[in-house]
């Protein structure tokens, strides 16, 4: 009896939680400056950071899960979206799904059509701090610090705690093993896997 009262017990809570996003979702959006499209999702608060005259674009039905009772794996943090510098942008495709994922953008960070971001993934397209060993703790200077923009396409499926670094594409369809950190651009249509992540097999 107490177990069919404590399963009633978290279906209303969890719909009262859903109700609650889905009506206090698009105002945290808009309170952060953040260009949405119909029918996006939040599941929990994600963390949202904007430099002026930059960019966050979520398309139809994104799905942002910041909190780990609505994904089966869990997540270690909210989604977390950043853009770094004026001018840059982060665009969501319609239909994509995003679990306690990093993404920050010093130029451009796109991702595609109906993609699958696994729990605790991080996207970045910069190194965030000069490689030069003079003062690299403190120049922020934007010229010293390497950036290149980030492409994922339609599609992809991106295994939990996977990293994308800078200056990456990853082809449509292709799917990246969970802990990979990508170094390198993947082609379409095939799985990949590895630190550096490479090639393993053909879709």
């Amino acid at each position: 009896m107490l177990s069919l009262i404590f399963r009633f017990c978290r279906k209303v809570q969890r719909a009262l939680l859903v109700r609650g996003w889905k009506l206090y979702g698009p105002v945290y959006l808009k309170l952060h400056g953040v260009n949405y499209a119909d029918k996006v999702m939040l599941y929990g608060m994600p963390l949202i950071s904007m430099q002026p005259n930059s960019e966050i674009i979520l398309h139809e039905r994104v799905v942002l899960c910041s909190d780990g009772r609505f994904t089966d794996l869990g997540v270690a943090r909210p989604v977390i979206l950043k853009t770094l510098r004026p001018q840059a942008q982060i665009v969501i495709g319609k239909d994509s799904g995003l679990s306690g994922v990093v993404v920050c953008a010093a130029v451009s960070v796109r991702i595609g059509v109906n993609c699958l971001l696994g729990a605790d993934v991080q996207i970045f397209d910069t190194d965030f701090h000069k490689l030069a060993a003079e003062n690299r703790r403190h120049d922020d200077t934007p010229a010293n610090i390497a950036c290149a923009a980030v492409n994922i396409a339609d599609n992809v499926f991106i295994g939990a705690g996977s990293k994308v670094l800078k200056g990456v594409s990853i082809g449509e369809n292709s799917v990246i093993g969970a802990g990979s950190v990508v170094t390198k651009d993947i082609p379409a249509n095939c799985i990949a896997a590895g630190n550096p992540a490479k090639v393993i097999a053909n879709l």
